[in-house]
Formats: structure tokens, C-alpha cells, sequence
């Protein structure tokens, strides 16, 4: 199926017509958390950049099936269970419910696949060894590593040259390593560190090796999507290109590498640090019942491009819902198609920020156009937006008015300033704004907002 949809592909360095390798199914992978803690607001970015991905291609392919790890094995989580003293499995299950709770409150959907890397122990010992066995991996002291140097166009995916990289390592390098570029496949445990038995001796995975077995395991050699944030580039994505390439005799792991940008804070790149670290736990408190408006402060710069977050910007953008709510109350968008503007601004590599400016043109129209309310309904559900039966519930915002009695009010102003009765019409007008509740005037009537 031929749809105009067109990515950015970090391994091309420019935009590509994409075209999956079945056009009857689209197979897409995004690495997921590490479950030791809250997960912060710029580890929600990916994921409703491409939850909205995978909407746009459920929308124009028969079949997608998206997977989304869980890294539930991994030296932060042995560190969170030393510190609190609870079992690791019970930390992971945790933070991984919470995860998902707090990811299902951003409307992001569940992907199909939800793999965990304890489940593929197997798997990645046999890659392993298979990497050994071509000559692409090597074992030393209880570790085994991946030989960079036998891969000829690492750095591939990154831009880095091998002779760059070995030229900024650092001066110590690890006994067991044969050059300063090697990553670890499979590291020893300790007796009271978490290890399962291979033939290197009791130890546990690498982190880059899970993702490279579960889509194969879940895929096959290739697939069409893999998706994450910036900062995964290198060494991340880079080395899952590797140890995957070379064990499936020069296969691409995937044909199209699409990276979310960085998320920044106020303006200030998020850190501990500086005070401005946000868990999207604390926002849905926060916002109760708003991750709608987290998800579209989320989607209002393009994915490639840095975000600036702040509650401003949540305020703003619960505004904006809060309009579009009104206007397609009570309204069944079941036969609407979504307008085209709005689904080519998304196939252009999935321009989030035009295809919002063309649901706010669709909103305008939508004030004196019943078909154009279906349509605002139909497009901003394909977003992830208006799919909430609940959203003015328990919504105060400094104001126990409702909103029957709001129109009442604003249909008396309209007809005090009819009969040139200003002075009842800037009464009303002062009236409801300090109960929270301010007009806005345009060519196209009266709308209101809470404050």
C-alpha cells in the first residue's frame, strides 16, 4: 500500500519514501524503560511520538505490530535493590506497573509486544556464542565481549570513526578488553548479584544485547521501524546494529532509525542536578485527570527538534483541549474521515506541529459547521486527543459555575450589548471572571475558558 509517508532515516542522514518489507504488515520496535524508578517527563517523549507513529499506521496499513521492551535486568536496578533492600523482581514489576499506568494516562496504547529481557536469557546466550563462533566476539576473565574492530563500517548508524573513537578512549582500559571500543555482551555475577549459568561461567547480559535477540526472536532478522530517543544513537542503537549484523551474516537490523529530540525544562536541559526533574508520575498528580494536555505539550514541537516542557505549557494546552471538548460534546464522529491537510502533515515524517496548527483551523471551523465537529473529533482522536468521557470531571480550576449556567450568561451579555446595554454586558464579564471563567471574543461568537 502506497501511502506518502515519508521518515527521516538517522542511518541515511535525510528523508525516504518508506516502504516496509511486507506492505500488508508494519513491524516497529522502541526501546523501553529501565524499571528501578519513576519514569521522568523526557522518557514519555518517545513515548507518545510514536505511539502517535503507530496510530498513522494503523490508519493507512492493514497490519502493525509494535513491540516495546522492559529492561528488568540491569546494574541501576541491582544498585536501587542494595540500597532499599527489597528484591529486585519486586522493584521491576513495580515501577514496570507504574510505568504503564502512567504511560496508558498520556493515552498512549499498550504496544502489541511488551518483551522482558529476564525472558530472553536464552536467546542472548545464543547469540553469544554465535558471534564467537564467526569471529565477532571474544571471552576473558568470565567476560565476553564484541570485537569492534572485526566489523568494518561500525559507527555506521552514528557517523563515529572507529580510529575516533579509539583516539578519545580513555587511557585505562579494562584488562579483559582487547581494544578500548569492545562492548560487553556478558559480564560475570557475584553470589549476591542476580546471573544464570552459560558457558562463560555464572553471569548476566550486556544491555544493547536484549533488544537485538528479542526482535529477532519476535521478527526475524529485519524490521521495518526501530525508534528511540536521541541520546540511544551511539552507543546504544549502534551496537545492536553490530552484534545483530554480524550474527545474521550482514542482514540490517532494521530499514528506517527514526530519534526523538532532547526534552528541555523552562529552557534548561532537564537534570537532578538543577532542580527541574520531573517524574510524569508528579504531573498526573499535578494535573489530575489532564495527561491529555501532558501529551500534547509532548507533540507541539517536531519530534527531531528539542521540546521546552513547562506547566505553562500543560495550561495552555488543557485550554486548548478544553475548547475542542466543547465543541464536539455529544458529537459521533463514527464515518468522518479525518481531512487531509491534517494526515499529510503527519506523513511528512510526522510533522506534529502542522498537523496541531491544521486542527485548530479544523476547530475554528468547526464553531458554525457540524460536519467540521466530526472531522475535529475523528482527526484529534487519531492524535490521541478528545478520547476522554471525563474530562471536565472534578475540574474546578477556581470555579464551581457550570457551564449551562456560563452560556446563560453569555447569551444575556450578548443581548445587553444588542441593546446597547453596556453596562450589564462588562457586568456579566467582570461576574464570571472572578469565578474563574474568562470570555474571549472573535469573528466567530463568544467562547470561554477557565482560568
Amino acid at each position: 500500500m502506497t501511502t506518502g509517508l515519508r521518515i527521516y532515516n538517522t542511518l541515511s542522514k535525510q528523508k525516504e519514501t518508506f516502504t516496509p518489507l511486507d506492505p500488508d504488515h508494519v513491524t516497529l520496535y522502541v526501546c523501553g524503560p529501565t524499571v528501578y524508578n519513576y519514569a521522568h517527563v523526557g522518557n514519555a517523549r518517545p513515548v507518545v511520538v510514536f505511539d502517535l507513529l503507530v496510530r498513522l499506521l494503523r490508519h493507512d496499513y492493514k497490519r502493525v505490530t509494535y513491540a516495546r521492551n522492559i529492561t528488568d535486568i540491569d546494574d541501576k536496578i541491582i544498585e536501587a535493590a542494595e540500597e532499599s533492600g527489597r528484591p529486585i523482581g519486586e522493584i521491576t514489576e513495580k515501577f514496570a506497573r507504574i510505568y504503564e499506568s502512567d504511560m496508558a494516562a498520556l493515552n498512549a496504547r499498550m504496544p502489541d509486544l511488551t518483551p522482558k529481557a529476564t525472558e530472553y536469557i536464552d536467546q542472548m546466550i545464543a547469540m553469544t556464542a554465535d558471534l564467537i563462533d564467526k569471529g565477532h566476539a571474544y571471552e576473558k576473565d568470565g567476560h565476553v565481549l564484541f570485537s569492534v574492530p572485526s566489523m568494518a563500517d561500525y559507527g555506521e548508524l552514528s557517523g563515529r570513526k572507529l580510529a575516533d573513537m579509539i583516539a578519545g578512549a580513555r587511557v585505562d582500559v579494562a584488562s579483559y578488553k582487547q581494544d578500548a571500543a569492545d562492548f560487553i555482551l556478558w559480564k560475570p555475577s557475584s553470589e549476591i548479584q542476580p546471573g544464570w549459568d552459560s558457558p562463560w561461567g555464572r553471569g548476566r547480559p550486556g544491555w544493547h544485547l536484549e533488544c537485538s535477540c528479542m526482535i529477532a526472536d519476535n521478527f526475524g532478522d529485519t524490521i521495518d521501524i526501530h525508534g528511540g530517543g536521541l541520546d540511544l544513537i551511539f552507543p546504544h542503537h549502534e551496537n545492536e546494529i553490530a552484534q545483530s549484523r554480524c550474527a545474521h551474516d550482514g542482514a540490517p537490523l532494521a530499514n528506517y532509525w527514526m530519534h526523538n529530540g532532547y526534552l528541555t525544562v523552562d529552557g534548561e536541559k532537564m537534570a537532578k542536578s538543577l532542580g527541574n526533574f520531573i517524574t510524569v508520575h508528579d504531573l498526573l498528580e499535578e494535573f489530575p485527570g489532564k495527561g491529555e494536555a501532558i501529551r500534547m505539550c509532548l507533540l507541539t514541537a517536531h519530534y527531531r527538534q528539542p521540546v521546552d516542557f513547562s506547566h505553562d505549557g500543560i495550561k495552555q494546552a488543557q485550554r486548548q483541549l478544553d475548547r475542542w471538548y466543547r465543541l464536539t460534546k455529544g458529537v459521533d464522529a463514527a464515518g468522518a474521515e479525518v481531512p487531509a491537510t491534517i494526515l499529510d502533515a503527519l506523513r511528512d515524517d510526522l510533522n506534529s506541529p502542522q498537523a496541531i496548527a491544521e486542527l485548530n483551523a479544523l476547530a475554528k471551523k468547526a464553531v458554525q459547521d457540524d460536519m467540521a465537529k466530526k472531522q475535529l473529533k475523528a482527526a484529534a482522536n487519531l492524535f490521541g486527543f478528545l478520547e476522554q468521557d471525563d474530562w471536565f470531571d472534578g475540574d474546578t480550576a477556581g470555579s464551581r459555575i457550570s457551564e449551562e449556567v456560563i452560556e446563560a450568561l453569555i447569551m444575556e451579555r450578548l443581548a445587553a450589548k444588542k441593546d446597547k446595554n453596556f453596562v450589564r454586558a462588562d457586568d456579566i464579564r467582570k461576574q464570571l471572571s472572578e469565578q474563574g471563567i474568562a470570555l474571549l471574543d472573535g469573528p466567530d461568537g463568544t467562547s470561554w475558558e477557565r482560568k
